[in-house]
């Protein structure tokens, strides 16, 4: 891993805002391994949303402990105690005041000069116009992913995700609805009312918007693309075929149900072909 244990706290330049179980891990993945590209140890740094969003407060102090613990554990796992440098910095940003300005930059402090700072956090696509303000005034300089699911499948893997967390299998059709009726699963997947706000701030040359489906279809030529907009170099990537999270096979939406979250989200649908096109709504899935 690349390491600047003297490193001065620095902004991202590479922003990867969402959507949730969009591709987002695949890309931090896929850009770790880029010459010119810092991110974090661990996904997501969660600072924007910290602001804006309260109700994600209450499992940030769980996420940034998850966050030491699997890094113990990587290491661990090779027989190796934990790098000091690792170890200094992991202490440093969750210890004392955090998600000020200056600890957001100390986050990628590390980043080795050359490098381009990334910061890659679903969550950010769901802030308010107030914290898109924040993030346009703060980070000047960067440039943004945006990746577009296909509604239903978006909302579907949230789903499971959610339900495998909570150790929860429903087993009727009824129990599957009334776990389909949580807002959180629509609001996560809300692009009518998301991307327009982002757009509305970032034009083309900042703000990057691809289909999911076009990670599976040629992932070579998806990075292609990353990088032209980033301005970094073409990289030769390893393992970009790879699934990033295997679904969960003993979670099977009854069809009823699926019926229903599609008609739910009609407007999403309208709205990404309105917005993007036929040949891009052809490319979410």
């Amino acid at each position: 891993m690349k390491w600047d244990t003297q490193g001065k706290p620095k902004k991202p330049r590479i922003v990867g805002i969402g959507a949730q179980k969009a591709g987002t891990t695949w890309l931090s993945q896929m850009l770790s391994q880029h010459p010119q590209v810092w991110l974090p140890p661990f996904k997501e740094v969660q600072f924007f949303n910290y602001h804006h969003v309260p109700e994600h407060r209450q499992w940030l102090p769980w996420h940034f402990k998850r966050a030491r613990q699997n890094q113990e554990k990587r290491y661990a796992a090779k027989g190796l105690p934990l790098p000091p440098e690792i170890d200094e910095w992991l202490t440093r940003i969750t210890k004392g005041e955090m998600f000020t300005n200056h600890w957001y930059k100390q986050v990628f402090a590390p980043a080795p000069q050359g490098t381009m700072p990334c910061d890659i956090t679903p969550e950010y696509s769901t802030l308010p116009d107030e914290g898109v303000d924040q993030v346009a005034a703060f980070l000047p300089k960067a440039t943004f992913i945006y990746i577009i699911r296909h509604p239903v499948d978006r909302l579907v893997s949230q789903l499971k995700m959610n339900l495998t967390r909570k150790n929860r299998k429903p087993r009727t059709v009824e129990a599957w609805m009334g776990e389909i009726d949580d807002p959180v699963l629509y609001d996560r997947g809300d692009y009518a009312t998301y991307v327009p706000r982002w757009q509305a701030r970032f034009d083309e040359d900042r703000l990057l918007i691809l289909p999911f489906g076009a990670i599976a279809a040629n992932p070579g030529t998806f990075m292609r693309r990353v990088e032209a907009h980033c301005g970094l170099a073409p990289h030769s990537y390893s393992n970009m075929a790879a699934k990033v999270f295997a679904a969960n096979k003993e979670l099977s939406v009854p069809p009823e149900v699926r019926a229903v979250i599609r008609e739910r989200l009609e407007p999403q649908f309208q709205f990404i072909e309105a917005s993007f096109g036929p040949e891009f709504a052809g490319q979410i899935r």
